[in-house]
């Protein structure tokens, strides 16, 4: 049987996670063996819950293998704060963002990488996200094929590989301000200021994480063909990396989880008791929180809107700016408190058309449960799939990383969602 291995950042990025799993459950759906290597983040990168959610993969996924990597003894100091201090090991380049310092901790890996990859009796190829580009050198030591996933869409792709390609764009341009308007193969016009914060403030390293992509073997992409017909030609065309060769890119998706959790939860329940296409669901991820002023207005919205509605709500908690690019970090959110958060009597005037839910593990099941009418979503791409996979019209509330870009895309491009108006401009609650 032949054995594919495929490594995990590890590094607060579960929205890669998910389709990375998902990815080889098809993997062993056609015979070939996989074992996931996880790397474990340093202590200064997070990863409380690192543990649990190695324990609840592995659980769930019994025919695929799970392998934590030992951490490496030359894990360099990262710069910490984010800020522009210098960081502790001379050839540490000061980052500004999470990201950055992410994909800098994950060179240091591959030594404990190419260890456990020269342990197995045999591997056929190494598949990895997109946050490891220097694994390819240990792919390039152990002559295997490599080949980049990438977690978001393919319009996203074909621009970054652009910027990253093109040398009439610099990076003046991108960080003179968020008007300059962008024109770029597989996309329609837009603003700079729609870009990742980490492309706007570091755009050479932020390039860096994608300019040794055409060196692989092949680009594994989420998504299909008819919903990104115009960025997959630009990607297949090598018009997003002029003057060497792109290699080969395969629309695998979508790649969305098969949902059947658990099925007496709340809130399905709540949803059997309701007509038909009738619920508008807000959820913007384990990671999306609001203002308490800004989720008591939406309380106030919705209230006024007499709509039919499915409310996630967390705690509100603190973003640190500096470092928010292509991923984020935050610290551990409390359970919020409802009645602390919510207008007085919100909960009890809205009882019966309206249900407001803390915790969050039956996202799928809600999108396809017949009750489900819309979908409010900041747009992260695995969201962005399951509400397209349960045909749901998306409500798109962008919030950090590449969702401004995904909201862009699916209300131009594929035509299946509308913008929320006022969320980045001072509007909303004023």
């Amino acid at each position: 049987m032949k054995k594919t291995v495929v490594p995990y950042p590890g590094l607060g990025c579960a929205g890669h996670l998910m389709p990375m799993i998902v990815l080889a459950k098809v993997f062993v759906q056609h015979g070939v063996a996989v074992t996931v290597a996880l790397v474990k983040p340093p202590p200064d990168l997070g990863a409380v819950e690192f543990p649990a959610v190695v324990a609840r993969a592995a659980a769930s996924n019994p025919s695929i293998s799970f392998h934590v990597l030992p951490a490496s003894s030359s894990l360099p100091a990262t710069s910490g704060s984010g800020s522009d201090s210098s960081s502790s090991s001379d050839d540490a380049p000061t980052r500004k963002h999470y990201v950055l310092e992410m994909v800098y901790c994950l060179k240091a890996m591959n030594a404990p990488l190419r260890d456990f990859l020269r342990s197995l009796p045999a591997v056929d190829a190494l598949v990895i996200d997109m946050f490891c580009p220097d694994a390819l050198d240990v792919a390039a030591d152990l002559r295997l094929p490599v080949y980049y996933t990438y977690a978001s869409c393919a319009g996203d792709l074909a621009a970054f590989l652009s910027l990253a390609f093109n040398q009439d764009i610099s990076a003046a341009s991108l960080t003179a301000g968020g008007d300059t308007t962008l024109s770029l193969p597989g996309a329609p016009p837009f603003k700079a200021s729609d870009l990742p914060r980490v492309v706007l403030d570091d755009p050479e390293a932020a390039n860096a994480i994608l300019e040794r992509m055409p060196a692989s073997d092949g680009i594994l992409l989420n998504t299909f063909v008819e919903l990104e017909t115009r960025a997959v030609r630009a990607l297949r065309e090598g018009l997003c990396v002029p003057g060497r060769a792109t290699p080969p890119v395969y629309c695998i998706g979508a790649l969305v989880s098969g949902g059947g959790g658990e099925k007496d939860h709340e809130c399905l329940r709540w949803l059997d008791s309701q007509p038909d296409r009738s619920v508008v669901f807000l959820c913007f991820g384990s990671q999306g929180t609001f203002s308490e002023r800004l989720l008591k207005e939406i309380a106030v919205g919705l209230e006024r809107s007499e709509q039919r509605f499915l409310w996630v709500v967390h705690a509100p908690g603190r973003v640190d700016d500096e470092k928010l690019g292509l991923g984020d970090r935050r610290d551990t959110l409390p359970e919020p408190d409802l009645s602390v958060l919510l207008p007085d009597g919100f909960l009890e005037r809205t009882k019966g058309r309206g249900l407001v839910v803390k915790c969050w593990e039956t996202q799928v099941d809600v999108l396809r449960h017949r009750a489900a009418g819309a979908f409010v979503t900041r747009c992260g791409w695995n969201s962005t799939l399951e509400g397209i996979v349960a045909g749901l019209p998306l409500l798109c509330w962008p919030m950090y990383a590449e969702q401004k870009m995904n909201t862009m895309f699916i209300v131009q491009e594929m035509k299946l969602g509308v913008e929320m108006r006022g969320y980045d401009d001072g509007e909303v609650g004023d």
